[in-house]
């Protein structure tokens, strides 16, 4: 290695730092053990075996970081493939043997990997800047989403839960079941929660804190170091990186108006609230990078392939497509839209079929067959054909508090769609720029399918609690890729206009966000609400497109040059709305009341301490709010934390519930085995010694979890079962043996 090689290699580690320093920080309300024992797992398990697997089997970059960044990314999805395994087999810890098996087949297979190339100090400085980005974030707003402890703990929507129940399920059990239901099986996608249940396993984290803090946290700074290096991948160019991690963080979409600032269904970059609820989408996002990496190396047929490596990249490519497929449901669609676009693209191009493109077609499409019939087993959880249902849907929640008279027209709508498509689609136009580094490259096809794909899906489905808009949350990095592509494609003078026009769009979109001072429940007539929709997004876009003359005029430049001023104004205007919540945090959704029993929490962990992990819990606990008119029953936290399974607990976000044809049948319909529900609720409004024999010899329940809000506990279930914990308003009582020789196996 040079001198000058040395030197740049001394200053990006150097910068390295920041990372760990990052992490700490973003984790300083947990005891230091907590974030030291996940970066220990995560290097040992996880990231060095998956950077030896990634560089053996692949190749190689010839960027030791970028290849650590997608090993990382490569050896979560190893990790999620074996986990179930070992679960099974009773091996939960099975993650412990990826170091050996990376060590076995570095020894095995000769190294072959490409010729060294060093990162520029400045890239790998400019992707730590963005990583201290997201920690900043994750401690002003992150961590702030999802409650742990203190009375707000108890005071969840339903989705954490819901997460917090189905990482229990998979910590303790393969199949898994739904476990508030038990005996549903789970036609939900699952991987995700087998990395926190192994890292539950092996490091001794809680779960909760696990599924609400630490592995979010880890999500998104993978995602940012990830996105860096696939732009690397894609351009050649080490400028990729911190313009790649920047736009992940800083990017979104357009969101003109200030009350989408906060709101989960506006934005959808990593930093945003859907993205630190659904540990499914962050989990798909992680390893939706390294399929894109991988898939660029397989299709650019670049002179040095090997048979053996070729097998490798197929290899690589074949667990990331596996893994994604049970990953989350939108995710792999996006990907087979552009793979189909791109293998189009390649057979015309060349007269010929192009097979390379042909077998991961078939992989895809044959790993989310066996998804939809073996894992979904064809459910289609309410997902339905209403187009543009998703912009109407995002009216209505937009317009509750409004007055009825005041009727919004149609005009209103086209605003409100018209500005998402807009914003969504706006990071496309970077495939303007770009200047492609190979002949007939097929990643700009690939990825400008997959972008424009997710955003029909979403505009044409539709789904009661909004599931279709993941689509194009999966395609934000689409978008950002191609942005970073053409952003990298530039000579080095023209970036001097690059940042006043990206700063041109921040401010435009900014001063348009705060033309809506006026609150929408304020309006009393349809001509206040046409001016209230309309007038923020057309003034970012007239700012923007005055800047854009005045900036070009200043500049005197070459045709390519005003495109460059205006691409880059125009994904300015994406910033993305959470950067506003370091300034102005908005207060997380909580419920109006104690959604989790006061108590509960303890209780439930005092079942985990004292019973075994098949042990089956039944309560009088259906739904969300303890009182009131209807039954919300979406209630799901008892699981979570006892890491048990409840006979019946919520039954909402099951395949059985979501087949209803609207959100109040899915969250407030009657449960569909009214027998079993009736044999539960018995025990506890009017217990007797058959009743509760029956309960356990026939279902298998061992507790009884009650909470007094719901109903008085009847003196004469203390006479019929023990009580063994208490706590605020709820009991906990085991139930004694059947009499006589009555089975005592369960029978769901």
């Amino acid at each position: 290695m040079s001198r000058g090689g040395r030197a740049t290699t001394v200053a990006a580690l150097a910068s390295l730092p920041a990372l760990p320093l990052g992490w700490f920080v973003a984790l300083q309300a947990h005891p230091a053990w907590i974030p030291a024992a996940y970066l220990g797992y995560l290097l040992v398990v996880i990231a060095v075996p998956g950077t030896m697997l990634w560089r053996r089997l692949t190749g190689g970059t010839g960027w030791f970081v970028v290849d650590a960044a997608l090993g990382t990314t490569f050896g979560l999805a190893c990790e999620a493939l074996v986990y179930p395994l070992g679960r099974w087999l009773d091996v939960p810890m099975v993650a412990l043997v990826l170091p050996a098996l990376a060590l076995g087949l570095a020894l095995a297979v000769p190294a072959k990997t490409r010729p060294s190339r060093p990162t520029p100090w400045w890239a790998v400085a400019g992707v730590m800047v963005s990583t201290g980005l997201v920690a900043a974030w994750f401690v002003r707003v992150g961590s702030r989403v999802i409650p742990l402890d203190g009375p707000a703990a108890l005071r969840p929507n339903t989705d954490s839960p819901f997460q917090l129940s189905l990482a229990a399920e998979l910590t303790h059990h393969f199949p898994p079941q739904v476990p508030y239901v038990a005996g549903e099986p789970l036609t939900y996608h699952w991987m995700a929660y087998n990395h926190i249940a192994s890292a539950h396993w092996i490091t001794g984290i809680e779960l909760d804190v696990l599924t609400q803090r630490v592995v979010p946290l880890a999500f998104l700074l993978l995602t940012t170091l990830a996105a860096a290096a696939v732009g690397m991948v894609l351009t050649g160019r080490a400028v990729a990186a911190p313009i790649a991690a920047g736009l992940t963080v800083l990017a979104g979409d357009l969101a003109p108006w200030g009350w989408a600032v906060t709101h989960t269904l506006y934005h959808d970059s990593p930093l945003s609230m859907g993205q630190m609820i659904s540990p499914t989408q962050a989990f798909s996002t992680v390893l939706m990078l390294p399929l894109i990496a991988v898939t660029a190396l397989l299709l650019r047929r670049e002179q040095d392939q090997a048979k053996q490596r070729l097998a490798g990249l197929f290899l690589v490519a074949a667990v990331l497509i596996t893994v994604l497929s049970i990953s989350k449901a939108t995710a792999l669609p996006v990907y087979g839209a552009g793979l189909a676009a791109a293998w189009i693209y390649l057979t015309v191009k060349a007269r010929r079929l192009n097979l390379r493109a042909l077998v991961l077609g078939l992989t895809v499409g044959a790993t989310y067959a066996v998804n939809f019939f073996f894992v979904l087993r064809g459910a289609s959880h309410g997902m339905e054909l209403k187009p543009a249902g998703t912009y109407r849907s995002m009216l209505d929640g937009m317009l509750r508090g409004i007055d009825p008279s005041v009727q919004p027209g149609p005009s209103v709508l086209a605003v409100v769609a018209a500005a998402v498509l807009i914003g969504w689609l706006m990071p496309a136009t970077g495939a303007l720029l770009i200047r492609r580094r190979l002949p007939r490259d097929p990643m700009v096809v690939l990825l400008l399918a997959g972008l424009i794909g997710a955003i029909a899906a979403v505009s044409v489905l539709y789904h009661y609690s909004q599931a279709q808009v993941f689509f194009a949350r999966t395609a934000f990095v689409y978008g950002v890729l191609l942005a970073t592509w053409g952003l990298s494609s530039l000579d080095r003078r023209q970036y001097f206009v690059v940042a006043p026009a990206l700063a041109l769009g921040v401010a435009a979109i900014n001063l348009g966000r705060s033309r809506t001072d006026t609150l929408i429940r304020d309006c009393r007539d349809t001509s206040c609400l046409q001016r209230i929709f309309a007038e923020p997004p057309v003034v970012a876009l007239a700012v923007t497109a005055a800047g854009i003359v005045v900036l070009g005029l200043l500049s005197r430049g070459s045709r390519r040059t005003w495109a460059v001023i205006a691409v880059a104004a125009l994904i300015g205007l994406t910033v993305s709305p959470t950067v506003v919540s370091l300034r102005r945090f908005a207060l997380p959704p909580q419920t109006a009341y104690d959604s989790i029993a006061p108590g509960g929490i303890e209780a439930a962990r005092f079942i985990r301490r004292q019973s075994g992990p098949d042990d089956l819990i039944a309560t009088n606990i259906h739904c969300h709010a303890p009182t009131g008119p209807r039954c919300h029953t979406g209630s799901f936290w008892i699981p979570g934390y006892a890491e048990r399974r409840v006979l019946v607990q919520g039954w909402s976000y099951t395949a059985k519930a979501n087949d209803a044809q609207t959100s109040t049948e899915a969250s407030y319909g009657q449960f569909w085995d009214q027998e079993k529900l009736r044999v539960n609720d018995a025990a506890f409004s009017a217990p007797t010694r058959e009743s509760l024999d029956r309960l356990r010899a026939q279902y298998g329940v061992r507790w009884l979890l009650a909470d007094g809000r719901v109903n008085p506990v009847s003196d004469q279930l203390e006479r019929l079962a023990e009580l063994r914990f208490q706590s605020g308003t709820v009991r906990v009582y085991q139930l004694y043996p059947p009499r006589g020789d009555q089975a005592a196996n369960p029978v769901p």
